[in-house]
């Protein structure tokens, strides 16, 4: 059986990103997926390749609140740093 990593790396922050916002609140969550497809359209699985949209629709929503979330994100993906992919969502989400 074949697994690509790319997908299971994306599903894995889709998931990391869905329970930082979750974990503030469902309303988090839709103004974020929302200002995502609206501004980039794209989905949360893109930021895995396009994280300086989620950079940039977190710190327009949250300023430097957002702070909190990229916290809460870099803790549920800190085991994965050897990805390339996830390492640098976590350096650009964090700049």
């Amino acid at each position: 059986m074949y697994v690509d990593k790319k997908q299971v790396m994306k599903a894995l922050t889709n998931f990391a990103i869905e329970k930082a916002l979750l974990d503030i609140g469902k309303p988090v969550l839709d103004k974020v997926t929302n200002k995502l497809q609206k501004e980039y359209h794209c989905y949360l699985p893109d930021c895995y390749e396009h994280p300086e949209y989620l950079d940039h629709v977190l710190k327009t929503v949250f300023g430097s609140s957002s702070s909190t979330i990229v916290k809460s994100i870099k803790e549920q993906l800190i085991e994965n740093m050897d990805d390339d992919g996830i390492c640098l969502l976590v350096q650009k989400i964090g700049a």
